[in-house]
């Protein structure tokens, strides 16, 4: 089996995801991970897919050209061996939430006192909320913090950043189920 990365983002419509994976079941795709959102407007959707006999990118030849037909754009990346696999992250599971005053660096900011203690990000999503005249920003994060690192000692590091910004954010474990 061959895995590639697919990337789809557009403008937002309803069907895209019924369009796109009826490509792939007609191509004998397998669907191995994915997500989809909508980001301000713009329908964004990345899948990673397999096939049995497709090697690289290029043997998918014009297949996703009626994505593209509807102004779609459609990026596929061929997948080293391995690239397909879902991690085992070691570590606690956590939830951090932000919520404040939209202005810029929020996401930076968070991002770089993670990065600064081996925090692996394993999702981030980030809306606009609230009103026109009252905009709130929210962003979630779910990350994996390493061996040896307490949720408290994380909460104390993002104190600065709690303080500089005047943005409220709260971290708390994940209980992981197995399915």
């Amino acid at each position: 089996m061959h895995h590639f990365a697919l990337t789809i983002v557009g403008r937002d419509r309803p069907g895209i995801v019924a369009q796109a994976t009826e490509i792939l079941f007609k191509l004998g795709c397998n669907i191995a991970d994915s997500s989809c959102t909508i980001l301000g407007g713009q329908f964004a959707m990345i899948l990673i897919i397999s096939h049995l006999d497709y090697r690289e990118s290029a043997d998918f030849g014009d297949a996703f050209a009626p994505l593209q037909d509807v102004d779609l754009s459609v990026m596929i990346r061929t997948l080293k061996p391995g690239g397909e696999k879902h991690p085992y992250f070691e570590g606690e599971l956590c939830m951090i939430s932000v919520y404040g005053a939209d202005q810029p660096g929020i996401v930076y900011h968070v991002a770089r006192a993670l990065a600064e203690r081996k925090i692996n990000v394993t999702d981030l999503n980030t809306k606009l909320i609230g009103t026109e005249v009252r905009p709130v920003y929210v962003m979630m994060i779910e990350a994996v913090l390493p061996s040896g690192l307490e949720l408290g000692e994380l909460e104390s590091a993002l104190d600065n950043i709690r303080q500089e910004m005047q943005v409220d954010i709260s971290v708390r474990a994940i209980e992981t189920v197995e399915l």
